[in-house]
């Protein structure tokens, strides 16, 4: 079984775009639409503060762990 692979030539065909092309831009198009609504930038603020903490799970936990400790310790 070959996978599908993008060619740019049009192999003698018509270079129009399809009917099911532009169906699928049109749904690819309301997906980015709807993923950049309100809250958009701060789901990429936490995308980007998961990606910085996820490798870092131990250590994260112990510096959480230390400043508990540390707020306990002053009342």
């Amino acid at each position: 079984m070959s996978a599908a692979r993008w060619s740019t030539t049009s192999h003698g065909q018509t270079t129009d775009t399809s009917p099911g092309e532009l169906s699928a831009l049109g749904e690819h198009l309301d997906v980015c639409s709807a993923a950049s609504g309100r809250l958009f930038g701060l789901r990429c603020q936490a995308q980007k503060l998961h990606g910085f903490l996820a490798p870092r799970l131990i250590s994260t936990l112990v510096v959480v762990a230390l400043l508990v400790a540390l707020v306990w310790a002053w009342h």
